[in-house]
């Protein structure tokens, strides 16, 4: 059973989304938050597989919220609802930790899948606004906020078996470790054990850096 936590400031998308995703027999709903701060607050004493996170609320919002969470719960997994107008807000929700974003008007059970990828490993990032992801990137690299072109983890793809780089491309796809041991036809231990080498060795933090970093870099490309 897969606990989760949802947080929105809008009552009704609260109550709206629980009822929805608890249509599920494999999803439990354990509680609700209005803001990043309450997430963060319920999630210490509920510990929930999954927090589906608002991007903004009041007080304190998604992005924050994010960082809380997975600063001091990083077992935990978030995944963040959004829209088109909240790219930056999203690249920086990715930044702090969050496994993936989904738009709020997606059907149900893209969102029930979504949850079930980030819980299984995997990571959720939406095709339909992954190139304007990518253009937020690319102008905060010229306002000079961050720089993934000369990003210095490039120099340590060198590092990596050409297996190695094959899994790195399916992260950045998205898939959980099973997905990749199926696509690569090999074992699931064998693909935690390359997993692991390839955070290891490009120096991230998770999966999920490891996946935004396959996208920055165009190691995978993702179709829009």
């Amino acid at each position: 059973m897969i606990q989760v936590l949802v947080a929105d400031d809008q009552r009704l998308m609260r109550d709206g989304l629980s009822t929805l995703i608890s249509l599920d027999p494999e999803i439990k709903v354990v509680g609700t938050a209005s803001n990043g701060k309450e997430a963060y607050e319920k999630a210490i004493g509920l510990h929930p597989d999954v927090v589906l996170m608002d991007i903004r609320m009041p007080m304190v919002d998604g992005v924050e919220g994010t960082r809380l969470i997975r600063c001091h719960l990083p077992e935990m997994k978030v995944l963040v609802l959004t829209t088109f107008e909240d790219i930056e807000l999203i690249v920086m929700a990715l930044e702090q930790g969050a496994s993936g974003y989904l738009l709020k008007d997606m059907p149900s059970e893209t969102i029930i899948s979504a949850i079930h990828t980030i819980h299984s490993g995997g990571t959720v990032l939406h095709p339909s606004i992954t190139a304007l992801i990518l253009e937020e990137w690319r102008n905060r690299e010229i306002k000079g906020t961050s720089d993934h072109s000369n990003d210095p983890r490039l120099s340590l793809l060198e590092q990596l078996s050409v297996r190695e780089m094959e899994v790195l491309q399916l992260i950045g796809r998205g898939l959980n470790n099973k997905e990749i041991a199926d696509t690569l036809v090999i074992t699931e231990g064998t693909v935690k054990n390359h997993v692991s080498s390839v955070i290891s060795k490009l120096e991230l933090r998770d999966r999920t850096q490891v996946a935004i970093f396959a996208v920055q870099q165009g190691i995978t490309v993702i179709e829009t």
